[in-house]
């Protein structure tokens, strides 16, 4: 098998170039046939995979964090699109959150995702495609979209240099709760329900948590062809900080703000305001209107424990 391995170099407040040698001594050792490129810039990751799966490569490796993966996700189902559906993807944990690799059955740090690379394990999971906001082509994830409090806390996380992981999204977490404006009035359209309501955050997600440790899905399935949705309603500054500790454990569904919901297709307007909404971390957009997403089954294969 030939093996093409992404490094964002600047990922996890750059560990991603720090870790290079690491990754290319495991593989060399494991006398894998590989090529090591590092991207250069946003999107790149995208070109990089689909061109690699076209020229033949049986593994697209991705060492980064959770912004670049979903670069590569979509340079893979650009790809598929194309006829080009042989190749498996595989992650290296280097990231600063690191969500997908969790929520995958992925080890979340860089010596044990590379053994999980080397074992060879796959399974086949769901992918999800969102159109609205800054796309409205639409945009492929493979973790889950936040909209609301999530992607502003997530902005505010990207501002902390110093410190990487959770730390950083509580971090995030405060400077948010002090700045974020009035959640807007949505609707929620689902498979089979609507919801109408003031929210400050709506999870559709494919894995299980975000922001480096909260679990806003922990008992989803990335390969049984449902979103999990967590839909938190508007709450005081005092009530926001109290329901932290129950996402830490993923213990949040019961609480009289938050709603837990499957559905195959979600469609979520602003009735009155607007919202952030980010795909894997990545921005789709900081004043959006609507958004539509919709869940893929089947379409990806990885290598996981």
């Amino acid at each position: 098998m030939r093996y093409f391995v992404m490094v964002n170099p600047i990922c996890g407040r750059g560990l991603g170039e720090k870790s290079i040698p690491e990754i290319e001594a495991g593989l060399k050792k494991a006398g894998l046939d590989f090529t090591l490129v590092r991207t250069e810039r946003p999107w790149h990751a995208a070109e990089l995979a689909e061109q690699a799966v076209r020229d033949g490569y049986n593994v697209i490796v991705c060492a980064s964090g959770d912004g670049t993966l979903n670069e590569a996700i979509n340079g893979l189902m650009k790809a598929r699109a194309a006829g080009f559906n042989h190749a498996a993807f595989s992650v290296l944990s280097i990231g600063t959150g690191n969500d997908f690799s969790s929520g995958m059955g992925i080890p979340t740090d860089l010596e044990h995702s590379l053994t999980v690379l080397l074992a060879n394990q796959r399974k086949t999971i769901d992918i999800g495609f969102v159109k609205g906001g800054d796309f409205p082509e639409g945009r492929f994830f493979g973790n889950g979209i936040g909209i609301g409090f999530d992607a502003a806390v997530g902005t505010a996380a990207a501002k902390v240099r110093w410190t990487r992981g959770l730390l950083a999204y509580l971090i995030g977490v405060i400077a948010t709760v002090f700045l974020y404006y009035n959640p807007p009035k949505v609707k929620i359209t689902l498979d089979d329900d609507q919801i109408i309501q003031k929210s400050l955050m709506i999870s559709i997600m494919n894995g299980k948590r975000m922001g480096g440790g909260f679990h806003m899905a922990p008992n989803s399935q990335s390969d049984d062809g449902f979103f999990d949705l967590c839909i938190a309603e508007t709450a005081s500054k005092a009530r926001i900080f109290g329901l932290i500790p129950y996402f830490l454990k993923g213990t949040q569904e019961g609480q009289p703000e938050i709603k837990m919901r499957k559905s195959k297709k979600v469609t979520v307007t602003a009735l009155e305001g607007d919202f952030p909404a980010h795909a894997d971390g990545e921005m789709l957009c900081y004043t959006g209107t609507s958004l539509t997403m919709e869940l893929l089954p089947a379409q990806l294969e990885i290598i996981t424990s």
